[in-house]
């Protein structure tokens, strides 16, 4: 073609929009080429949690269409690359002497290096992406003979059985918390857990939407105003924001956290209106309300330093953008006569130096499933909080 021309594309284009390769492609005309230290720096950029999303389209382009890209070969690789193992892994099949080696590999950049040097590759098709223990861990029992403390197990009539320390008991009841009726087996199951007086530590993992935190609140207004076993509730949670930064903020430290604990004040006001709990707020006209300090309290995770908290319920919610060494020193903190419930969703971790294996729901999982005084649960169900929230979870958005 006379007028094509012969683009070599940067990565700082690639990464401020990947379709860019289409447009100077100007459909057949132009030819675009992309260098082996660009795919370099597409790979190394992948992981990084602002641009990985980018850098995996232009990825993806690449190895989709590569008819339409072509990757420049090099002899030489630059000193900051030069150490990375897939490099030394191509060069030991390259000088190996094998008749038409194959690499197999789910990498899809690792696959357009092998190609630059001839070396087929291909997927492996069996592969299934692996689970966190937060999340493979249902508080199911997969040995009935062998069942780990305080999990369940299904029976032969359908039933949900609680394989307690002590003895089992069929679950065939629903158990109505604070005028909160469950709306499926699951959430019924979450409040046995919580509930429980013999279980003093629970986890709950769950996607949004499926009421772990407002089931959290309607058991702690159970056993703190009804049953009487508690005299307080704390709430606890990180202050990691989604977006951009809101700054600092003014006023007290009830006026500083509002804006990240709006929605449980929302949950404890409905909860309020299925059922009066006077007791903990100190002014129920405000919006948002003011609680009484002896009866109920909401804490940055930073405050719990220090503190010795006895003969209460803990909520701690957004587990999962807590570090491992945040969930020792504000676990360590549990007195005596704590309830402790800790809520969290492994994939959606907001803070950029945690992920869905190093967070702290994931550590307390690991760490504590097997303990007489612990039990964790998934919590699953068809309907979340309403229909866009289920296509978001049904998408994988």
């Amino acid at each position: 073609m006379q007028n094509a021309k012969h683009y070599v594309v940067d990565t700082n284009v690639l990464l401020e929009g990947p379709n860019a390769l289409f447009k100077l492609r100007n459909g057949n005309e132009n030819t675009i080429y992309i260098p082996y230290h660009v795919l370099l720096e597409l790979n190394k950029f992948k992981k990084d949690p602002r641009l990985g999303h980018i850098a995996n389209k232009a990825i993806h382009h690449i190895s989709e269409f590569p008819e339409h890209f072509k990757l420049l070969k090099t002899d030489h690789v630059a000193d900051s690359f030069s150490n990375q193992v897939d490099n030394h892994i191509l060069e030991e099949i390259r000088t190996s002497g094998l008749i038409e080696p194959i690499l197999v590999t789910n990498d899809r950049v690792f696959q357009l290096q092998a190609g630059i040097y001839g070396i087929r590759s291909e997927n492996y098709k069996e592969s299934v992406p692996s689970k966190s223990e937060a999340e493979r861990y249902t508080g199911f029992t997969t040995d009935p003979d062998d069942a780990i403390p305080n999990s369940f197990k299904w029976n032969d009539t359908g039933k949900p059985v609680f394989c307690g320390a002590a003895e089992e008991k069929v679950i065939d009841y629903q158990l109505k918390t604070w005028n909160v009726l469950p709306r499926t087996v699951y959430q019924n199951l979450a409040l046995e857990l919580m509930n429980n007086p013999d279980i003093p530590s629970v986890t709950i993992q769950s996607a949004a939407g499926y009421g772990k935190s407002f089931l959290a609140l309607a058991s702690a207004l159970y056993q703190t105003l009804e049953r009487k076993t508690h005299e307080k509730i704390y709430v606890v949670k990180p202050m990691i924001e989604i977006g951009q930064k809101l700054g600092y903020l003014p006023g007290r430290i009830e006026e500083k956290m509002e804006p990240y604990t709006r929605y449980m004040s929302d949950l404890i006001l409905k909860l309020h209106q299925l059922r009066p709990a006077n007791r903990i707020f100190a002014d129920t006209i405000e919006i948002p309300p003011k609680y009484n300090s002896k009866r109920f309290e909401l804490l940055p995770l930073a405050f719990i330093r220090g503190m010795n908290i006895e003969n209460a319920v803990v909520i701690i919610d957004e587990m999962q953008n807590m570090s491992r060494n945040e969930c020792r020193s504000l676990l360590s903190r549990m007195g005596e006569g704590v309830k402790c419930i800790c809520l969290g969703d492994i994939h959606q971790v907001d803070n950029p130096y945690l992920n869905v294996d190093n967070n702290g729901m994931n550590w307390v999982v690991n760490k504590f499933k097997g303990s007489k005084i612990y039990a964790h649960l998934v919590l699953k169900g068809d309907k979340s909080r309403g229909p866009i929230t289920d296509l978001v979870i049904r998408s994988g958005l």
